[in-house]
């Protein structure tokens, strides 16, 4: 960073930390941040904030309280030029998130959040991605379950490769074991882009082009159709695998995350990369009816909950069914949850890998703190690329979050399949 930023009064500002995920992320930094770091807390209420910093113990009690709405510009803009990062947990971003963006973009502010909202992403990308490179803002999307693991993982393959020089990433996917709550807050993402795309229906191609993020469309590989719905056994990704998978629910938003990255880079993973995102549906009988019934479902509630979110009455029945944002599972829950990506890929030569990426946690909620936690202690304090605009955690930050994320006890780990030895 440049003496203008670097000599800031904050070194990472947490907006949204009166939010459920926002308090966990904001019980992490607690302990995780470094001796010394400046740190403050952003929100709507200066009586909330106080309550989650009381929650915080000794390590956060001289911590600064920022008041700031998400709909205030003036507000944001000051709050972007005070500090060196903001973290954000205030969505769904695609209602609240562009102010921040700009405010960041304008002021050289790198920025770290968790969308899992393509549109977001791609609105952000054409407004700020010119005017945060001109400033050397680093404003990383997807910061969280959604994508970190999938993002880290195809950049660790590749980096593996690289090193064993076994030639450039072809067929890649990633297979997903889980166990997790479902979140109000990704719920309430969903349905804002349902509500974007029914009123305005060309945003649609958005949610549906594997290369929708892409930095320059004309370089993207040409491997033909790549297609997010899932029913198989798993033995056809590798004979390792028992069982069925099933269409993952987060597919849709990883794997234009990780093209995204791809391109950032220069194209670097191949011109014959595919990637797709599975996840196991269970080895017992039953489990080629569960994932037939996991990739209809997906498919039948984004066709309902588009109808729903045409009119009126269809939103308010949302209201009433799906959980509400803010809201999320018991601290014995969330511990209880764990989550395992094994990312299988191929190489030009011939070579096989299997990156694993694993955790405890449930993924929505406490894994998610510590990726959110730790990407803005690394924006904040790490050497990295030059890189800047509109970026993916692994273009902005690959090998420095990589080595964090493993300092705080999550498992990424490269290793080559295929009988051969290295080299």
């Amino acid at each position: 960073m440049g003496n203008a930023v670097a000599d800031r009064e904050f070194d990472v500002v947490l907006f949204g930390a009166t939010g459920f995920v926002g308090r966990l992320t904001a019980e992490y930094l607690a302990g995780a941040a470094p001796d010394g770091a400046r740190i403050a807390l952003a929100g709507r209420s200066p009586e909330k904030l106080t309550a989650v910093r009381d929650e915080l113990g000794p390590a956060a009690a001289n911590w600064p309280l920022l008041v700031a709405d998400s709909s205030d510009q003036a507000a944001l803009d000051g709050l972007a030029a005070r500090t060196r990062v903001v973290v954000t947990t205030v969505g769904p971003y695609l209602r609240y998130g562009l102010p921040l963006v700009q405010a960041c973009a304008r002021a050289g502010t790198h920025y770290a959040d968790l969308t899992g909202e393509a549109l977001f992403v791609r609105e952000s990308i054409d407004r700020y991605h010119d005017q945060a490179l001109a400033s050397g803002a680093k404003i990383v999307n997807s910061c969280g379950y959604d994508s970190i693991p999938s993002d880290l993982s195809v950049y660790q393959l590749y980096r593996r490769t690289l090193a064993d020089n076994t030639g450039e990433l072809t067929d890649t996917t990633l297979v997903a074991w889980l166990k997790g709550g479902a979140s109000g807050g990704t719920i309430d993402s969903g349905r804002a882009m349902m509500e974007a795309v029914a009123a305005d229906p060309a945003k649609a191609s958005v949610l549906s082009h594997p290369y929708s993020l892409s930095p320059d469309r004309s370089m993207d590989p040409d491997v033909g159709r790549q297609t997010d719905q899932a029913l198989q056994r798993a033995s056809a990704i590798d004979p390792s695998l028992d069982g069925w998978v099933a269409t993952f629910v987060m597919a849709a938003h990883n794997t234009k995350i990780v093209r995204r990255s791809n391109g950032l880079l220069g194209w670097v993973y191949g011109k014959n990369f595919r990637y797709r995102e599975v996840m196991s549906a269970g080895k017992s009988p039953a489990a080629p009816l569960v994932a037939a019934g996991i990739a209809g479902g997906i498919a039948a509630t984004m066709v309902a909950g588009a109808l729903l979110s045409r009119v009126r009455a269809g939103r308010r029945l949302l209201d009433r069914m799906l959980p509400k944002p803010g809201t999320g599972p018991s601290e014995n829950s969330r511990r209880s949850g764990w989550f395992t990506m094994k990312t299988f890929a191929h190489t030009t030569s011939g070579a096989k890998y299997v990156c694993t990426f694993a955790g405890q946690g449930d993924p929505g909620y406490q894994a998610t703190s510590v990726m959110l936690g730790e990407s803005g202690l690394c924006l904040a304090f790490d050497e990295l690329p030059e890189l800047a605009g509109i970026l993916t955690p692994a273009a902005a930050m690959g090998d420095a979050l990589t080595a964090r994320l493993r300092r705080a006890g999550l498992t990424v780990a490269v290793d080559r399949i295929d009988g051969r030895s290295d080299g």
